[in-house]
């Protein structure tokens, strides 16, 4: 019985994380519906009324668990985990929320190193570099690609 009150709450915990706004709260509901996950599968894998594994002829018998149970459960211990990380590395790479745009790929439009020269100049100055010429932009004509 109180196995089914610790699942309830964790996925009541769970959902209502996962249905909020950030990334984090909702990597937090995952970790609380996988722990939910592993005590179901403990709680289903009981000891009651269940022959244990392959037993050899002088191993008692009482005492023993079930292998499978505990493979079952490992095995949702680290699909969980994987899934943390991988959300929490999605939430540390994210924007700021009120829209701006993330440290991850700075845009064009946020450096400032004067106007960019399109054509050619008269001036000897190569395609893709700024109009004071101390810094690249690291736009090209293509030809020195090739």
């Amino acid at each position: 019985m109180s196995a089914v009150i610790l699942v309830t709450a964790l996925v009541a915990g769970g959902v209502y994380l996962i249905l909020q706004r950030g990334l984090v709260r909702a990597a937090l509901g995952f970790v609380l519906l996988g722990h939910a996950a592993n005590i179901i599968i403990l709680a289903a894998g009981g000891q009651r009324d269940r022959e244990p594994a392959y037993v050899g002829e002088d191993m008692p018998t009482d005492g023993l668990s079930d292998p499978l149970v505990q493979a079952f459960t490992l095995t949702a211990i680290v699909i969980t985990f994987a899934l943390t990380v991988y959300l929490f590395a999605l939430a540390g790479h994210g924007g700021d929320e009120d829209g701006k745009s993330s440290d991850a790929e700075p845009s064009d439009a946020d450096e400032d190193h004067g106007t960019v020269v399109d054509a050619p100049s008269t001036s000897g100055e190569p395609v893709g570099t700024t109009s004071t010429g101390d810094q690249p932009t690291g736009r090209t004509d293509g030809k020195e690609h090739a």
